[in-house]
């Protein structure tokens, strides 16, 4: 569970990574239109990476580390609490990953529609879209986004998001 975790985490810090190092005339690099101390929305995709990146070591079988126990009478130990907490703590970090994501998207799907007011978007997006708004504004310049993130966090642990599907 915890490899399967970690392979959502890092994809969904590709997507933020993607969003951010934007290229394109769709919305300004950083999803920051006046940048700032916090450079938009670098430190959040700086935040998904590392996390990312601790996923990895995280999600390293446990089972690989079994030590003989008992006086050597156990000679295979599952670890299987080592694994489970490190599962919890992969899904603690993919669940703060998922929340930069939806940050990063809706402040990038912002941007497109101020440019194109007419682009529609689709039912589960607009859903989605606005349960991220009801959370977390637009920012029209660089702000310090953690209390904005925490309470997305704590949207999508109490399963509000799920409940929209």
């Amino acid at each position: 569970m915890a490899i399967a975790l970690a392979d959502l985490g890092n994809m969904s810090e590709r997507r933020i990574a993607k969003l951010i190092d934007n290229h394109t005339e769709q919305y300004p690099s950083f999803l920051a239109a006046q940048g700032g101390l916090n450079s938009g929305f670098m430190l959040l995709q700086y935040t998904a990476a590392a996390l990312t990146s601790e996923n990895k070591t995280l999600a390293h079988p446990s089972s690989l580390d079994s030590i003989p126990s008992s006086g050597n009478v156990e000679d295979h130990v599952s670890m299987g609490a080592n694994a489970a907490n490190h599962c919890a703590m992969v899904l603690e970090n993919v669940t703060t990953i998922v929340a930069i994501e939806l940050m990063a998207a809706a402040q990038a799907i912002d941007f497109r529609l101020f440019k194109e007011p007419t682009l529609q978007q689709g039912a589960g997006t607009s859903m989605a879209m606005r349960k991220v708004r009801e959370i977390v504004p637009f920012f029209e310049k660089d702000a310090f986004f953690q209390p904005y993130l925490l309470r997305l966090v704590e949207s999508l642990r109490s399963g509000a998001f799920c409940k929209l599907v």
